[in-house]
């Protein structure tokens, strides 16, 4: 059980280094969002709200609203503006869950090609390596479990077996001592 708790700290520990870190890289980022020419409304694409900002702009007649009226992306959900939805977003990405949907708003948003190395390196760490881990090591606990449940199988046979010859011992005994006493 002590190994379940290590990896489940490491997770954690792995999450939080990379909520912190987008805190500091993408915070507010994911609320610009092109809107209607004229407008206050949303521009809706075949997909949905597009983010926008310095690595995209908005089709012809759309502008991009960089006030941050938009709520983000899910709701709102996604985003690195504080920490626990920071934390809930590097999940999303861990689990690999629309990583890539996160990663192309945060470079519409902010018109570079580094926050590619956060993403990548997050899914290599992250989802690869740790979660690897964790199934790594649920496989070890599982088959300590079922080696132990053997050991206390076999123990049961075992005890079963040494009663039922002391039960034998103890009938052949009686059956002697009637013989003998009969004579």
């Amino acid at each position: 059980m002590v190994p379940l708790l290590h990896i489940a700290l490491l997770v954690i520990f792995v999450i939080i280094i990379y909520a912190i870190i987008g805190l500091e890289l993408f915070c507010g980022h994911l609320h610009n969002a092109c809107l209607k020419p004229n407008s206050t409304e949303l521009y809706e694409y075949g997909e949905g709200v597009r983010i926008c900002g310095k690595g995209y702009t908005c089709e012809e007649g759309a502008h991009c609203d960089l006030n941050g009226t938009y709520e983000g992306p899910n709701f709102g959900i996604t985003n690195f503006d504080n920490f626990g939805l920071a934390m809930l977003t590097v999940f999303q990405c861990i689990t690999m869950e629309g990583w890539t949907t996160v990663m192309y708003d945060v470079s519409r948003s902010l018109g570079s090609e580094w926050p590619w190395i956060y993403f990548v390196s997050l899914i290599i760490i992250g989802s690869f390596f740790v979660l690897n881990l964790v199934l790594g090591v649920l496989s070890g606990e599982f088959s300590k479990e079922r080696e132990k449940a053997k050991a206390r199988g076999d123990f049961q046979k075992l005890r079963e077996k040494q009663q039922l010859e002391e039960d034998l011992r103890g009938y052949l005994d009686w059956i002697t001592q009637a013989g003998k006493s009969e004579r």
